[in-house]
């Protein structure tokens, strides 16, 4: 079940709006103003945190947990457009052109979000402009990001698809190897590049016997690249 609480913490709002890149033009002042009226909510695994329809009043910025965004068709078959993870925020489309929310996202852990509503994010973006240019910004890198999706559906066969999959999903560890920590089942990456989770299986097994990948317990270590 979902709880939404009347307010939060002071000094943990303040503290994960500041390393929010959307609110970074913000002094502490003006993010101590709106830590005032930020809400918030946990949603438990496989709990749907918005659906795709609803009526767009609000922000949500994700501060633990991950979750998924994802449209289903009427048979329920899910394409996953995008996966979440702390520090990221969604739900801000609806919020400037007053359409509904045109995907659903769904909480893959337990997660804990930072509610904001529409008029406290408007007059945010009216009081500075640097919010309302980080934003612009990040629409247009998302942009960027669905372009190049829809370049890979159209380009690149199966094999390709998982491989840029797994680029993209990658990070830079410690020691310099490139790793791929959150742990994702082979039907996620299925939905996620319009395959069958039989071929990316097959994919994967041939990355792994190719010597491309191997696993580290749950962590995919990328050897060549």
């Amino acid at each position: 079940m979902t709880s939404v609480a009347p307010g939060v913490t002071r000094s943990l709002s303040l503290l994960v709006l500041h390393g929010v890149p959307l609110l970074s033009g913000l002094d502490r002042d003006e993010l101590e103003k709106l830590s005032h009226v930020t809400g918030r909510r946990r949603a438990e695994r496989g709990e749907f945190i918005v659906r795709a329809g609803d009526v767009a009043d609000s922000l949500f910025i994700l501060f633990s947990g991950s979750a998924k965004v994802l449209n289903s068709d009427d048979e329920g078959r899910e394409v996953i457009l995008a996966v979440l993870k702390a520090g990221e925020f969604f739900g801000e489309m609806g919020l400037i052109d007053g359409s509904p929310r045109s995907a659903s996202v769904v909480a893959q852990e337990t997660c804990e979000l930072l509610v904001i509503s529409r008029d406290d994010l408007h007059r945010c973006m009216q009081d500075n402009f640097q919010v309302a240019l980080k934003l612009m910004q990040i629409l247009v890198h998302r942009l960027r990001g669905a372009d190049e999706k829809i370049e890979s559906l159209a380009l690149l066969d199966v094999y390709g698809r998982v491989a840029r999959l797994m680029l993209d999903m990658s990070e830079l560890a410690d020691d310099g190897r490139r790793i791929i920590k959150r742990k994702i089942s082979k039907q996620e990456m299925a939905r996620m590049i319009g395959a069958s989770r039989e071929m990316v299986s097959k994919v994967v097994r041939n990355l792994e016997n190719s010597g491309y990948i191997h696993y580290e317990g749950d962590v995919i270590v990328i050897l060549g690249e």
